[in-house]
């Protein structure tokens, strides 16, 4: 039987075109002022390009070999876009801080972020370790540039994800917000390996679903979050439970209540995980607030980076912290702990979560429960919202 995921490793994609992306994200208009902005652990590395002949910089490398190169070599021409510069910003710890305001230019130099690029920049792209989305939409408003956040950029995701058409990923997208908006609340039921059932239900409370598509044109600030394709809500409550696949593999089971989680509990790996993560809930209670609740919208390749693998069509994620940039009210403010002010997505996919299984995501819309995914496979109702004209 044909899956998502077999249709995506079949799919062919055209050859990554830097031209192409840029003009149908952005349609950029004559002149517009355009620079990259990469992490690095040590700014050191940013003074003539030391970055390049460090193994460990391969995300930054590839955002100086195809997009700072890339400009340089035609595509700002052809697009009749300036500048082209490459800044460097010292990396933060997690996913979504507020970024440090110092960086440097490829010279060394040292400069500011807020004095010397957001206020001169039109078009700015972040491809970064880390993803900087929730600062640099809090920033562009601000500032009134437009942007991309690109974090975590590999092979995969270059040959893929920002090799498609972003005008029909917008089509399709808005397809599915259309398919999911202003729902009552979704239910997630998952099978665990060894475990528990586990449900959760995210209360929605009717409001209008938005879109991740990736097109970010015309003047008003704003930015994509590349690759992109996934429709999202901001959570209004939660209860149930899930299970969580930790990085060292451990695998837990986490209680959610008043949109919350409030605690989690061993069922394979390591128990001393577990309690660090209870002690950083009881330190730190914002940590576990639940911020997104999103569906992958493309068929496309596992990349083994969640920021195209959330995208993918029959997945579906969850995401704690802030949320100031989807439209939610959780911000950095509200957190005990600085570097706690992260935004992390918790993405259930075969490949990520190989020991569970999500049995069915469904919601209730207009006094009707739909069945949105199964197995981690679109149902019938969204595939034929995808077919509609």
């Amino acid at each position: 039987m044909s899956t998502i995921q077999s249709s995506a490793k079949g799919r062919q994609f055209p050859k990554f075109d830097l031209a192409r992306l840029l003009g149908t994200v952005f349609k950029p208009t004559f002149g517009r002022k355009i620079c990259i902005l990469i992490d690095l652990p040590d700014l050191a590395e940013a003074k003539d390009y030391a970055f390049l002949k460090n193994p460990a910089r391969a995300i930054q490398k590839r955002a100086h070999d195809h997009f700072y190169q890339g400009l340089k070599d035609g595509v700002a021409d052809e697009l009749a876009l300036k500048g082209g510069e490459m800044y460097a910003y010292t990396q933060t710890t997690g996913s979504n801080l507020d970024l440090p305001d110092l960086c440097v230019d490829m010279s060394g130099k040292e400069l500011s972020l807020e004095r010397d690029i957001y206020p001169n920049y039109d078009i700015i792209l972040c491809i970064s370790t880390f993803s900087a989305t929730a600062p640099l939409t809090a920033f562009a408003k601000q500032y009134g540039f437009r942007g991309a956040t690109l974090h975590g950029v590999n092979d995969v995701i270059l040959n893929s994800g920002l090799a498609v058409d972003y005008e029909e990923v917008s089509v399709d997208a808005e397809k599915l917000r259309l398919a999911m908006t202003r729902a009552d609340w979704v239910e997630i039921d998952f099978t665990v390996e060894n475990g528990p059932d586990m449900t959760v239900r995210l209360e929605l409370n009717r409001q209008e679903a938005q879109k991740s598509h990736g097109l970010c044109q015309g003047d008003t600030p704003d930015i994509a979050n590349l690759p992109a394709g996934e429709v999202y809500f901001v959570p209004t409550g939660a209860e149930g439970t899930f299970p969580l696949k930790y990085e060292d593999g451990t695998l837990g089971k986490l209680t959610v209540t008043g949109g919350c989680i409030i605690k989690a509990e061993l069922i394979a790996g390591k128990q001393s995980t577990i309690d660090e993560h209870n002690a950083k809930l009881a330190d730190d209670p914002m940590t576990g607030v639940l911020g997104e609740l999103g569906f992958g919208t493309q068929v496309l390749p596992v990349s083994g980076a969640d920021i195209q693998d959330e995208k993918v069509l029959g997945t579906c994620h969850l995401a704690t912290g802030r949320d100031d940039h989807l439209g939610g009210h959780i911000t950095p403010a509200q957190f005990k702990r600085h570097q706690n002010a992260t935004h992390d997505d918790i993405l259930f996919a075969p490949h990520k979560t190989p020991n569970f299984d999500i049995k069915q995501t469904r919601m209730f819309r207009d006094g009707q429960i739909t069945v949105l995914n199964e197995h981690f496979q679109p149902s019938k109702y969204l595939l034929d919202a995808l077919a509609a004209e």
